[in-house]
């Protein structure tokens, strides 16, 4: 039983990311309405960093998501949305729709 609030779907996105001078990129593992999770980090910032991801989805315009890092691993690391923009919501419906695997 999952007992989340926001479920998450599995992705495979490119993402860059900015945490305050420091770049890098990724895969987008997963996203929802709270948060995501980026793998294969070139980077990974530190818990409380404040960060953004700049997410790639052909052939949409790339899209962007802002949160703190709220988990760490060795090559990946998750983010808690700032805000629960409603325009977030529909980013997340649209990867939804894309992807068919939910977590």
């Amino acid at each position: 039983m999952d007992r989340r609030r926001h479920p998450r779907f599995r992705t495979r996105f490119d993402v860059l990311c900015s945490a305050g001078e420091v770049e890098g990129a990724g895969v987008l593992k997963d996203v929802s309405r709270a948060g995501a999770c980026l793998a294969a980090a070139s980077h990974v910032p530190a818990l409380g960093t404040k960060v953004r991801l700049y997410v790639f989805i052909q052939p949409v315009c790339p899209f962007e998501l802002a949160g703190e890092v709220v988990r760490v691993g060795e090559d990946e690391f998750a983010i808690r949305y700032g805000n629960l923009d409603p325009e977030i919501g529909r980013l997340v419906d649209d990867v939804a729709a894309l992807v068919t695997t939910r977590d």
